[in-house]
């Protein structure tokens, strides 16, 4: 849930206006990484669908979004996405996205993966989704865990055109030439 509440932290950063849906496995992550409560994380959230609300907003395509990031996505979310065969607001509004065109991405950060996760993995970018697993990214010499969170949420809000100050851009190699 580390990476979902800073996509949330960014997002009013960034003055986007952002829609929650929490799975009960989220909330019982969230009290396993965080200090945060599931008042304090919805607090963060300008609005908050609750997990069964089929009828909610985000439910429809006709309901205009930027997209959808599901940070962090387990297997089982993955692959419901994957079936179209949703049980909650949560893979519906999922489906919503990839139906309308609109931008999903999906940080799974389980690993290591086995064969059926790498095909529903490819099924879902055949259907248009990103898979984002948030992995370090080195070569902007993060410092604390912090800046690795920041950086891999930062490249998943870049899918969507929003450009996070907190993301460290690569600026071409440095030192000697290796040849």
């Amino acid at each position: 849930m580390t990476y979902g509440v800073r996509v949330l932290e960014a997002l009013r950063e960034l003055e986007v206006e952002s829609h929650l849906v929490v799975s009960r496995a989220a909330l019982l992550t969230l009290s396993q990484e965080t200090d945060l409560s599931a008042d304090e994380l919805t607090a963060k959230a300008d609005v908050v669908h609750k997990l069964n609300d089929v009828g909610a907003t985000v439910a429809s395509g006709s309901f205009r979004t930027m997209g959808m990031i599901i940070a962090p996505c387990s297997i089982r979310t993955m692959g419901e996405i994957a079936t179209g065969v949703t049980t909650t607001l949560l893979t519906r509004a999922a489906d919503v996205a990839l139906k309308e065109r609109r931008p999903l991405v999906l940080m799974v950060r389980e690993t290591p993966f086995h064969l059926g996760h790498l095909r529903t993995m490819t099924s879902l970018a055949e259907m248009g989704a990103t898979i984002a697993p948030p992995l370090p990214a080195f070569y902007a010499r993060p410092k604390t865990i912090e800046e690795m969170v920041d950086q891999s949420v930062g490249r998943a809000l870049d899918v969507f055109g929003l450009d996070w100050a907190a993301v460290k851009r690569w600026d071409g190699l440095k030192g000697p030439a290796v040849e």
